[in-house]
């Protein structure tokens, strides 16, 4: 069930109860604010806010799954989920927490793996030979693509906390950037490339844009983060001009090492930070 349907249906139980929203939300553990915006249809809720309403209600939630919209549904709550998009209900403070502690543990794996992807590349591209062969090169660019995206997540999430939506904007950019590479690089490997110094340029100069503006979104953190996120910012920046350049695109590579490393530290210390204050998530 979609809004406002669903906020209407909350009031009709409501009502049926003879509950005000200050008794139903002492019974399903949410704010008065967030119980009214359900209800007004200003926000959909996550499934398990959903649950915790129905559940105080004594209502069948196998009534609501009834009257999803099916796949589509599905699809979209996916992506809520994933990259936290909806963050106007409640949710613990450990869920964050939780979520920044995948995405740095990620970012790990990922700047591990771009060791392997880095030499894999330069052969392929500059010597026209594979030091693996297509099954191991498909499974490397696919896990590097996962653990981008999970690492990155992390930056969105640090977004919505300190409302930097540079930060934010960047860090999907930067997503979709990356899948456009990984995909070619992997059709690459079935069809010859065409034009690669141009491909190889184009994606350098696209690159250095992308990880310029990011810099300095990273640089947006140094207040409540402290000098990790300056540090990073200022390699990202430095980073960033190198690839633009083209020429020095090597040099660029060189200064994404200790960048990924600073932002690596950046996701674990915005997660000690939450967990010394615990604040309350929306």
């Amino acid at each position: 069930m979609k809004q406002p349907e669903l906020g209407r249906k909350i009031i009709e139980l409501r009502k049926d109860k003879g509950l005000t929203q200050e008794e139903l939300v002492d019974k399903c553990n949410i704010s008065v604010r967030t119980l009214q915006r359900i209800e007004a249809g200003e926000v959909m809720p996550r499934d398990f806010t959903i649950k915790a309403i129905l559940a105080a209600l004594d209502y069948d939630l196998s009534i609501i799954a009834r009257n999803d919209s099916g796949m589509p549904q599905r699809v979209s709550e996916f992506f809520k989920e994933l990259f936290y998009i909806d963050i106007d209900t409640e949710r613990p403070a450990d869920y964050l927490i939780n979520q920044l502690n995948v995405a740095w543990i990620f970012g790990l794996l990922y700047f591990i793996l771009g060791f392997a992807e880095a030499a894999a590349d330069y052969f392929f591209y500059y010597k026209q030979e594979m030091i693996f062969n297509p099954t191991i090169y498909g499974i490397l660019k696919v896990l590097i693509l996962i653990s981008l995206f999970f690492f990155q997540r992390g930056f969105i999430l640090v977004g919505y906390v300190y409302q930097n939506y540079l930060l934010k904007i960047t860090s999907y950019i930067i997503m979709f950037a990356v899948t456009l590479s990984v995909g070619h690089d992997l059709i690459s490997v079935f069809y010859k490339p065409l034009a690669v110094e141009f491909i190889l340029g184009a994606e350098s100069l696209m690159f250095g844009g992308i990880l310029i503006i990011f810099g300095v979104s990273l640089l947006r953190l140094r207040k409540p983060v402290g000098e990790v996120a300056f540090f990073a910012g200022v390699f990202e920046i430095l980073a960033g001009a190198c690839f633009a350049l083209i020429i020095t695109a090597i040099v660029g590579g060189i200064l994404l090492i200790p960048a990924e490393l600073f932002e690596i530290v950046v996701l674990y210390k915005v997660a000690e930070i939450l967990k010394g204050h615990k604040p309350v998530l929306l």
